[in-house]
């Protein structure tokens, strides 16, 4: 069997040590693909590949029709949007993620985001202060979970939305669980995005939604660019001159918003998120070992499609 790490960011060194390690262990083999530069490079590569490991490249459907031989990929994080998920289940391949190895990485992130926010992107202006105001965490999985974590200890209020989290599980780690995005927007001086990108939150965050916010809020958005109405965001923001947006992952309107919101808006050069050395280790080793254990044993139990 032959695994293939193919990352046009490659992993730490460390990382593609312990990915070797796990599969020269099972018994099979690990060609790398790193920095590559052409589509054709990948096409070439996953030819004779049995297993992909990847981060955020695209595997569409060319590319699992080049690899005749592929049972399974492996995204190396939480998001998967980056996989052709029909043109995977049509030819029989497995498409997992790798769960909450990141979520402590964004979660921290996060606060690195809104402290900076609050306090006016250190202008030199007065600013203000993350306890006692009240957070809304929108969608309560693994990176929610570590949000609300940090959050108590800043001494903030905590809120969280999730249409597929029950109340008791989210109000056992003494966050209040509300009933809609309405009314989490609604209570919430700040809120922290956490969905991912599907056919219905897709631009689910509007102006409609956004305009329920108090005076003074922030948006932070640590999850993906599609669920953000760009341009509602950004006349959303002309009109409420307190409301600040801050983001690691760069608006399509970047320019126009520097432009027109400039002052109240912020975004990393490239996703920042999962871009620590502890998070690259554990998500790329993660992946390893559910493509040993999906191959010698048939469990799928990361599967996404």
């Amino acid at each position: 069997m032959k695994v293939l790490i193919a990352t046009d960011k490659p992993f730490a060194k460390v990382a593609v040590d312990g990915i070797r390690k796990e599969i020269e262990a099972a018994g099979f083999e690990l060609a790398l693909l790193e920095k590559y530069t052409e589509k054709q490079q990948l096409l070439d590569a996953v030819a004779d590949a049995d297993a992909i490991i990847i981060r955020s490249d695209l595997i569409d459907a060319e590319v699992i029709a080049a690899a005749k031989q592929l049972k399974i990929v492996v995204r190396a994080g939480a998001g998967y949007d980056n996989v052709d998920l029909t043109a995977a289940t049509a030819a029989g391949v497995c498409v997992m993620n790798t769960p909450g190895q990141n979520s402590n990485a964004v979660a921290e992130l996060v606060f690195g985001l809104l402290v900076f926010a609050v306090r006016n992107f250190y202008n030199g202006n007065s600013g203000t202060e993350l306890m006692g105001k009240k957070l809304g965490i929108h969608a309560y999985g693994n990176v929610g979970r570590n949000v609300a974590r940090i959050a108590k200890g800043f001494g903030m209020e905590l809120y969280a939305f999730d249409a597929f989290c029950p109340a008791e599980v989210i109000e056992k780690d003494g966050v209040k669980a509300v009933s809609s995005a309405e009314e989490l927007y609604t209570v919430s001086d700040i809120v922290s995005l956490h969905i991912p990108a599907t056919a219905e939150t897709k631009k689910s965050i509007n102006a409609t939604l956004l305009s329920r916010m108090p005076k003074g809020a922030v948006l932070v958005n640590t999850a993906r660019k599609e669920v953000i109405d760009e341009q509602e965001l950004l006349d959303f923001m002309i009109v409420r001159p307190d409301f600040k947006y801050v983001t690691d992952i760069t608006p399509g309107n970047d320019v126009e918003m520097k432009e027109k919101v400039d002052g109240r808006y912020f975004t990393t050069p490239k996703k920042m998120g999962a871009q620590t050395s502890e998070a690259n280790i554990n998500a790329g080793i993660a992946a390893a070992k559910q493509i040993v254990d999906f191959l010698k044993n048939g469990n799928a139990r990361f599967k996404v499609n």
